[in-house]
């Protein structure tokens, strides 16, 4: 039974799909103003994790991510550079793109664009408006929170909290700020970016436009939404209120929410310097593989501390557990306990579930693992491992690596491992020829290409400085 924390009602629920075998996902993506920063991405590791597990449990996921590419900063920074924001914005989104892949995080089935669906926006409106959730002021549309009875309740805001008529405008604002809220902003001066409306011209406001564009690719009713702690108010809340005001029926089933990213132990900011983009952090050197590693190795409802220590730790946890691997599938083992193994094997597959299952508790499931790599270790070098042990062993690593995705190396095709292996067998040759000036230089070349050689009694192995 999979187990999820809802936000909605703060308790660990069963999770049940509103469609057998089927889950509609949607997560918040970036607001593109400026590149993303590792914060950013600890979420969307998350929801990456939380995708493929789901995946792994048999279920077909169809993901939507949104990008917001109008909003009050982007048409400031726009302004401020004198370009359009079409083309403030596209660097920025491909830069996305380019991390993404970077750190291994699989693409959404679609990535809706809020400047594409102002027809959407637009209709959603008038349902809210036809329904009387909504009134205008000076050429912009406003939410009245006050006739929506359960506002507040994704947020744990007394109703005693509501500022009635009281009204914002901004993007952006704080729990302070309950009031009435923007849905359609008024076009204020002519250089500002604008669509013609039944509203007037202007443009949506940033709560709006995750409503239209995830009902759009999910509908009306689906079934989780996943985003940072910081999205819970006001912007999940008013997407709440926007879309069940609009349809009058549930919005979301699951509600997910990951912790805060701290760098160093502290808050990031800009003032401190500490907002690390995935760009800055691989000039200084950093594998994205353990960046992603570090990123995912904690629970997602716990917060996480990013510094280069960690990540150095990440660093020899991934190679350990590709070290593994290589011994698995080097290792050719004769005789063994039969029932031994299958039971080793059978305990950690169900546990390394059990773990996931129970609110996506990536931290256990990787204590399992590595677990069952001490375990399995151990048999092989006492001769308890049997040959369709190790091959389900091997099965099972791979299996969990469709979760973790840290087992494949990234090389270049001068660097790939067909390469190496050859240089080994050269070397190999070299030895048992007595030819030990040539199979120190081999050693050599393969060491400057960042390949550390070992060798053992069942063969040479090698791996990655």
């Amino acid at each position: 039974m999979i187990r999820f924390f809802n936000t909605y009602g703060r308790k660990l629920e069963e999770f049940v799909p509103i469609r057998k075998g089927e889950v509609g996902l949607y997560s918040c993506g970036p607001t593109v103003y400026d590149y993303a920063h590792i914060g950013n991405f600890r979420a969307n590791i998350f929801t990456d994790v939380l995708k493929r597990f789901l995946g792994f449990s048999g279920f077909n996921v169809r993901h939507v991510m949104n990008i917001t590419d109008v909003e009050d900063k982007i048409i400031a920074a726009a302004s401020r550079t004198g370009v359009t924001i079409k083309d403030y914005t596209k660097k920025y989104i491909e830069a996305f793109f380019d991390n993404l892949n970077v750190l291994r995080i699989q693409k959404a089935d679609a990535y809706p664009r809020a400047t594409e669906h102002i027809k959407e926006m637009s209709d959603l409106i008038e349902r809210l408006e036809q329904k009387g959730f909504t009134y205008r002021r000076d050429g912009s549309v406003y939410f009245d929170i006050s006739k929506f009875k359960d506002y507040g309740t994704l947020a744990g805001i007394e109703t005693s909290q509501l500022k009635a008529g009281a009204r914002v405008d901004q993007d952006e604002y704080d729990k302070e700020n309950v009031q009435d809220f923007v849905i359609w902003k008024a076009k204020k001066t002519d250089d500002e970016p604008s669509w013609d409306t039944p509203y007037g011209a202007g443009r949506p406001g940033w709560h709006l436009e995750c409503s239209a564009m995830s009902m759009k690719y999910l509908g009306e009713h689906f079934d989780i939404h996943s985003g940072g702690i910081d999205l819970i108010f006001p912007h999940h809340q008013n997407e709440i209120a926007q879309s069940e005001g609009a349809t009058g029926s549930r919005f979301v089933n699951y509600w997910l929410h990951c912790a805060y990213l701290q760098v160093d132990g502290q808050k990031m900011s800009k003032s401190l310097g500490n907002t690390y983009t995935i760009n800055f952090l691989l000039e200084k050197g950093l594998d994205p593989v353990s960046i992603r590693y570090l990123l995912l190795s904690s629970h997602y409802r716990s917060p996480l501390n990013f510094t280069f220590e960690g990540v150095a730790q990440a660093d020899s946890a991934v190679e350990r557990l590709r070290d593994f691997k290589r011994r698995l599938e080097r290792e050719k083992p004769q005789g063994g306990d039969e029932g031994r193994t299958m039971e080793t094997i059978g305990q950690s597959a169900k546990a390394f579930n059990a773990f996931l299952e129970d609110d996506l508790n990536i931290s256990g499931a990787l204590g399992e693992a590595f677990t069952f790599i001490r375990n399995i270790n151990s048999m092989l070098d006492h001769s308890a491992l049997t040959e369709t042990g190790r091959l389900r062993s091997l099965a099972l690593l791979v299996k969990w690596n469709s979760i973790l995705d840290v087992l494949s190396e990234d090389t270049d095709s001068a660097l790939d491992s067909v390469w190496i292996d050859n240089m080994i067998r050269s070397r190999e040759e070299a030895r048992k020829t007595s030819d030990w000036a040539l199979a120190d230089r081999i050693r050599n070349e393969l060491l400057e290409s960042g390949i550390i050689l070992e060798d053992t009694q069942q063969g040479t192995i090698w791996k990655r400085k």
